[in-house]
């Protein structure tokens, strides 16, 4: 086992070479007043390439099958990278104003982030997981506070590091019951050995701590109720880019492993960990829209709308199947240009001329009362992506929830057609919520709206790709037909 196993992990090879080329621009750039459009489109054009080189990397191993880049994580990565993508655009006139002299640093710690999550999606072990999710979570750490002078920021952070520092230890609690109980790490032979030892009652306890144990690792990173209690602190403090960065990129990295991990690893105990997924679900869909509709605080609402729809995205997991999976890619997909369009907007809002000394207050809600007003494109294309995660159609994100409920109706058991019902009953609460902002941009009226302003050319670029997204996704069957032939077990 040489350094030729190293080949096989082209997706991973190309993203350490960006690294270095990123860190080289910035070491060399230090006194140039471009440095921060320079590294921007630096590291655009290479998350480009690293898409279009994704659409040609076949399925492969590496190191005895620690790494397994299937192509369904293949895809799933150049969804992640579609999602940076966008989070590098749209960063770049908040850099360029507020924190010019550390650009670099943030665009090195985005894609220290994103190498973290391919190697989560792309594990084979325990350990190669536990490893890429460490390295997805120290970064995001940082990039959480990376507003070091704003109090909210650090207090953000805190939470955050706190808590994953918790959460990590809780995984790696329960994979150390796991291999008490097999004597193995590697996903397939977990898996066959599940299937003998459960069994012997006596090896069963410790297996299902392991599986409970991980889960409640797993479920902080995808803020599932009840593992949720820092998202909201976290999203209103942390920077604007690295709120929807979190909220999406993240948590889809999270959803496919723990996909995978469940129905290719646990597969044996499925009759325990699919009840556990029910509570979870409910509770997720339920607590969260109850919070969203008290919520003045726009990312704060944005946080308990993430954590629902991570509710959402777990139906596709109920399903345990190929039409599952191909449900979870194309709900992370559409989640992306919908959730990013809303947060690219609340990030030219904060940008936007303030003669009314609001600090602090343009990301409450009343800041919007008449936005269409004074900015009708942006009213427009808030109302486009709050529709989209409503649900509303003909936008993509109606049929993101056919197919999730598809996806997990196919169970077939009572308790999994009474979840569904669950979440079709919350999908009507979410409308609710979503259209406050709607209601505030559209009817409500103020004596001092915000003035009309135009944003930067990057702003309008990440808000055309995802309303593309948006429009298009939904429409253009065969990439839902492209998602279900990748998703194959």
């Amino acid at each position: 086992m040489g350094y030729s196993q190293f080949l096989n992990m082209i997706p991973e090879a190309f993203l350490v070479l960006a690294l270095i080329l990123v860190f080289i621009a910035d070491f060399c750039l230090t006194k140039s007043e471009r440095k921060n459009a320079v590294i921007c489109k630096m590291t655009s054009a290479l998350l480009v390439c690293q898409i279009v080189l994704m659409t040609t990397v076949p399925a492969a191993e590496a190191f005895g099958g620690m790494y397994v880049a299937s192509q369904a994580a293949n895809v799933m990565k150049i969804i992640l990278t579609l999602g940076t993508l966008i989070v590098v655009i749209m960063a770049q006139p908040w850099l360029e104003n507020e924190v010019r002299k550390n650009s670099g640093e943030f665009y090195l710690l985005v894609l220290s982030t994103l190498l973290g999550m391919y190697m989560m999606t792309s594990s084979g072990n325990f350990l190669m997981f536990f490893l890429g999710l460490e390295t997805a979570s120290v970064p995001m750490a940082c990039l959480v506070a990376f507003d070091k002078y704003k109090k909210n920021s650090a207090e953000g952070a805190a939470k955050y590091i706190l808590t994953a520092t918790f959460s990590s230890g809780i995984m790696l609690y329960g994979i150390s019951f796991v291999y008490g109980s097999v004597g193995t790490l590697y996903f397939n032979d977990v898996a066959d050995k599940i299937s003998y030892f459960a069994q012997y009652e006596s090896q069963l306890p410790m297996l299902l701590m392991g599986l409970v144990f991980f889960f409640s690792g797993l479920g902080f990173k995808l803020s599932l109720v009840p593992f949720h209690f820092w998202t909201a602190d976290t999203y209103e403090g942390a920077p604007t880019a690295v709120t929807g960065y979190l909220s999406v990129v993240s948590k889809g990295a999270a959803a496919f492993a723990l996909m995978v991990i469940l129905v290719k690893v646990f597969a044996p105990l499925t009759a325990y960990w699919e009840y556990l997924l029910y509570i979870v679900i409910v509770l997720s869909i339920t607590i969260a829209n109850l919070f969203a509709i008290r919520q003045s605080e726009l990312k704060r609402f944005m946080a308990f709308s993430s954590i629902s729809q991570a509710g959402y995205i777990m139906l596709a997991v109920i399903g345990a199947s190929q039409t599952g999976m191909a449900s979870l890619m194309y709900y992370v997909l559409v989640y992306v240009v919908a959730n990013m369009a809303v947060f690219t907007v609340i990030s030219a809002v904060e940008a936007s001329p303030n003669p009314l000394q609001r600090k602090g207050t343009l990301t409450q809600m009343s800041t919007y009362d008449g936005l269409y007003q004074t900015n009708p494109k942006l009213a427009f294309l808030m109302t486009l992506a709050l529709f989209s995660l409503a649900g509303i159609p003909p936008f993509a994100g109606m049929f993101s929830k056919f197919f999730v409920f598809m996806a997990a109706a196919e169970q077939g058991s009572f308790w999994a057609y009474f979840v569904v019902f669950i979440a079709l009953i919350n999908t009507v609460v979410s409308l609710y919520y979503y259209l406050l902002i709607v209601k505030a941009m559209y009817i409500k009226q103020t004596d001092t709206p915000l003035p009309t302003f135009r944003t930067e050319a990057s702003t309008r670029i990440a808000l055309a790709v995802c309303t593309l997204g948006i429009a298009l996704f939904g429409i253009c069957s065969c990439i839902y037909d492209y998602l279900f032939a990748a998703s194959a077990f």
